[in-house]
């Protein structure tokens, strides 16, 4: 009797982000989803006492770092063999400085009507990791990847009650940079240049890449 075919690997998704879901998900992929428990402030602490002043790509690579080994660490179990883990983070580099997460409608607006009308980059740093198949025992991880991608954005010159209303809405609370590519904060981004995907929150060439490095194919994860 011939050997069962070897299962399709899997891709795992260290986010909750809704975002970055729906990218894999329209992608044609269905990750299994794992949250990591991580202190990003002191993950970016941790890295400032290390490197002294890092860049906005080293920030970002190293938060998707994080997230991976974290990953890897709290859910050993749960990562099926050969599947791969991947990570990421996003932030925005306005006027020579980061611009993270605003978390309240007030801090939206002030960032709104910091940005509207004005260029910025959006930068997303990438880890990925692989689940090596060993058969049995304890999971063997490969080395963790990291890159970053990076997309140049325009802002349109929003109305002070367009920016209210958007803010209201809770949608760009918990985004990098206060927008969303996709939804309602499309409404207020003229153009992009770069990788759309990336915008949203995970760069599918980015990550194609990081799979090929593997020796796998993105078609491998492909839902059947």
């Amino acid at each position: 009797m011939a050997d069962p075919a070897p299962s399709a690997p899997r891709l795992v998704l260290a986010s909750s982000s809704p975002s970055r879901l729906s990218v894999l998900r329209s992608a044609g992929i269905e990750p299994l989803v794992l949250v990591p428990g991580v202190d990003e402030d002191a993950a970016v602490a941790e890295l400032s006492a290390r490197v002294g002043a890092p860049t906005p790509e080293q920030t970002v690579t190293h938060l998707a770092e994080v997230k991976a080994r974290a990953v890897i660490g709290q859910f050993p179990e749960s990562v099926p063999d050969g599947s791969v883990v991947v990570a990421a983070d996003s932030m925005l580099l306005l006027d020579g400085e980061l611009q993270g997460k605003p978390h309240t409608v007030e801090r939206t607006v002030k960032r709104w009507r910091a940005q509207r009308g004005k260029t910025a980059t959006l930068i997303t740093g990438h880890a990925v990791v692989r689940a090596v198949p060993v058969g049995t025992g304890p999971a063997v991880f490969s080395p963790v990847e990291t890159a970053s991608t990076e997309t140049v954005v325009h802002f349109a010159d929003a109305s002070d009650t367009d920016i209210a209303a958007y803010a209201a809405t809770g949608e760009p609370l918990a985004c990098a940079g206060a927008f969303t590519l996709e939804a309602l904060g499309g409404w207020f981004i003229d153009r992009i240049e770069g990788d759309p995907s990336s915008v949203i929150g995970l760069s599918l060439p980015a990550l194609r890449r990081a799979v090929e490095g593997f020796g796998l194919n993105v078609s491998d994860f492909w839902n059947r």
